[in-house]
């Protein structure tokens, strides 16, 4: 009776063993499965030009219905019914979505971000009060790399909701810079040089010209407004140039530096 117990508990782990291995392994093969006809689908929309954030969005949708189909497999292969666990995961997924509300709304944020198309990979924006370049909009988050080059991810109803300001937009952008004057500056002449200088730096654009008129008056003399324009993707390669620009003239025309005048009565 023992031996017989014996042999069949032997018989039953060693099923369940090569089971469980059978099942590891046809997982294993399955996610190899997925990238792969991910990566074909994604060939295939690249080959007829459809745009990269589409491609990615569509990849991370069929990636996830794959996945699910997946681990449905699996548990059918156990014996589980995959009706009855279609219906329980309907269930769950009622009451998760009911818990998980923003969870939903970023899901449905992500499917209008892609439809209205406000911004899309590789542009640079400020979104979500970050400042950065676009790497992915996801099924519940969008991905930038800010300047200083950190992966930063935003909820989709964050970016949607909030104000958006997508600087690749445009063929070019404005580069808002300030001079300050001495009073004893000749300002005609100070014009005229930064003029001349900003449309030599390299990627300002020649229209339109960039813009150097008397800005304001302070206490230490005359501000000028030195305002070039350039594509974004040149931007502080142009804004760090137009700075040094501003200081080169203040050396070639000896301007001094600028000083507050104040003026004192006696009312006595």
């Amino acid at each position: 009776m023992t031996g017989t117990l014996t042999e069949t508990l032997t018989t039953r782990g060693i099923d369940i063993g090569l089971k469980i291995l059978g099942a590891f392994i046809g997982y294993m093969i399955g996610r190899w499965l997925i990238s792969f006809a991910v990566s074909l689908m994604k060939r295939a929309l690249t080959a007829r030009n459809v745009d990269a954030t589409l491609q990615r969005y569509l990849g991370n949708i069929v990636s996830v219905l794959l996945h699910i189909a997946l681990v449905v497999a699996i548990l059918g292969y156990f014996g589980i019914q995959t009706t009855s666990f279609a219906a329980l995961f309907a269930a769950a997924g009622v009451a998760i979505g009911m818990a998980w509300s923003g969870l939903l709304g970023n899901f449905a944020a992500g499917v209008f971000l892609v439809i209205l198309r406000p911004i899309k990979v590789g542009d640079f924006v400020s979104i979500g009060g970050m400042l950065g370049t676009v790497k992915e909009i996801g099924l519940f988050v969008t991905v930038i790399d800010t300047p200083d080059n950190v992966e930063t991810y935003l909820g989709n109803t964050k970016v949607l909701g909030d104000t958006i300001h997508n600087y690749s937009a445009n063929p070019y952008r404005r580069v808002d810079l300030k001079a300050q004057l001495d009073h004893t500056a000749n300002v005609a002449d100070t014009i005229t040089r930064l003029k001349a200088k900003l449309v030599a730096i390299p990627n300002v654009i020649a229209e339109p010209a960039p813009d150097v008129e008397i800005l304001e008056y302070s206490l230490a003399g005359p501000v000028l407004a030195v305002r070039p324009y350039t594509h974004t993707d040149h931007y502080w390669q142009v804004y760090f140039e137009t700075n040094r620009v501003i200081s080169e003239v203040g050396s070639e025309a000896a301007l001094q530096p600028p000083k507050q005048h104040f003026g004192i009565r006696n009312v006595s």
